[in-house]
């Protein structure tokens, strides 16, 4: 629904596609306010900082956000767009500097958080499927750092607030908690990212015996991390459980837990695959691959003693460990947004529109996911969008490149311009 400047946009998450998503409205002329929960931008990129990339600088930066660095600071250089960086290289050379243009500076609301979303005067049930209620104002419920709530209002609101800092996927069988889990999640005794193990969480894991749930990247780099751990500290064990068989690959090397994508175009994620599934059947090394296994049940005796996990499947066992990893997926928080009208895939929760788009794709690889047109990023609730990973939903094969295009084709219909396009040709700023 077109909406003209100077409208309200509010963006929920400083992350890169929220920041990337209020300098292209500030371009056009918009108000923006970008509300961060965190004290900080880029949060979830700083949590995993200190792993790096597989993709490189060029696939992660916006023509626009060049521009508007290079217009701030003609001193600043860009890493270079071949340049694998990690994640916190990312944030402190591209992220953090394009938050502090002048652009945006003055529009970030750190340690704000959004509570909920309704409209102004109307209820999730009333003027549904009607042009008229985007005519109302969005009404935002904000909980501010000292823990004091106010009501903001928006023309539009815009939700990238990603998937990171939501509610993770569940361990046991079917979907849902292993007996025990709930209470293990509510403790924090339970990581569900991607440790520094050979930083600052070292020691946790030094000389501990480790179980790792998952079979996607994210297992994969812990399981790597881990394995050098093994060989610098003795006594450090890995127990790694996944759902499903090994993929059988044609060529037996490299058959393991982790899918190898035939041609990988970024050779980065394929080292990582290959040297995991290494790892997955190597007698000599510290990790001890059970496939075809899940988690049970899982128990402490006391909060400073190991875990007990029963295990059923092809592995049916109870093994003690230090340490719980399990890298099986997030979910996107739906509550913000549960008085709009949001239509949601029953599989994914993403955006049902982009979620039927994204059925016919025939490739898994985050490489050949494409925009799928503006239209497929349409609410039943006009002027509300959800754009970055968390408009996939629980898959995971989100590319940021992918986000850029999102915001590009979305402001095509929040301005009413089809052939709107910031990225081909830049504007200057005067």
């Amino acid at each position: 629904m077109a909406v003209d400047t100077p409208a309200k946009i509010a963006i929920l998450g400083a992350g890169p596609i929220g920041l990337e998503a209020a300098l292209y409205a500030r371009f056009l002329g918009y108000d923006v306010a970008i509300y961060e929960q965190g004290a900080d931008i880029a949060a979830a990129v700083q949590a995993w900082g200190h792993v790096k990339m597989f993709t490189p600088f060029g696939m992660n930066r916006s023509p626009l956000g060049l521009a508007a660095l290079a217009a701030q600071d003609e001193a600043y250089r860009p890493p270079g767009d071949d340049e694998l960086l990690t994640g916190r290289q990312w944030r402190d050379r591209y992220l953090v500097p394009l938050s502090k243009t002048d652009l945006l500076a003055d529009h970030l609301r750190l340690g704000q958080r959004v509570l909920r979303i309704g409209k102004e005067q109307l209820h999730k049930g009333e003027l549904v499927g009607d042009a008229e209620r985007g005519d109302w104002p969005f009404r935002l419920l904000i909980l501010d750092r000292q823990g004091v709530e106010r009501i903001d209002h928006a023309d539009v609101v815009i939700d990238a607030s990603g998937v990171f800092f939501g509610p993770t996927a569940w361990f046991g069988e079917g979907g849902i908690p292993a007996l025990g889990e709930m209470e293990r999640m509510a403790s924090g005794a339970i990581e569900h990212a991607l440790p520094d193990l050979s930083g600052e969480d070292r020691q946790r894991y030094a000389g501990q015996h480790t179980l790792v749930i998952g079979a996607g990247y994210s297992a994969a780099t812990n399981i790597v991390a881990l394995a050098q751990l093994a060989r610098e500290v003795p006594g450090t064990r890995v127990t790694w459980v996944t759902r499903g068989p090994p993929f059988c690959e044609q060529d037996s090397s490299v058959r393991g837990p982790i899918r190898i994508i035939p041609g990988d175009r970024l050779p980065q994620r394929d080292a990582l695959a290959r040297e995991a599934n290494a790892l997955s059947k190597d007698p000599a090394c510290d990790v001890t691959h059970l496939p075809e296994t899940v988690v049970h049940a899982v128990s402490k005796c006391s909060d400073d003693g190991p875990f007990h996990v029963r295990l059923i499947g092809r592995h049916c066992d109870t093994l003690s460990c230090d340490q719980i990893i399990a890298n099986v997926g997030f979910r996107p928080d739906r509550a913000v947004y549960e008085e709009l009208l949001i239509h949601e895939c029953y599989a994914s929760h993403g955006p049902m529109k982009l979620a039927a788009a994204m059925l016919s794709a025939a490739s898994a690889d985050c490489l050949d996911q494409k925009a799928c047109g503006p239209l497929t990023l349409l609410n039943p609730e006009p002027n509300f969008y959800i754009l970055g990973a968390k408009s996939y939903g629980r898959k995971s094969n989100f590319l940021l490149a992918t986000g850029l295009a999102q915001i590009r084709e979305i402001f095509t219909v929040i301005g009413d311009r089809p052939t709107l396009d910031l990225y081909s040709t830049p504007p200057r700023r005067a």
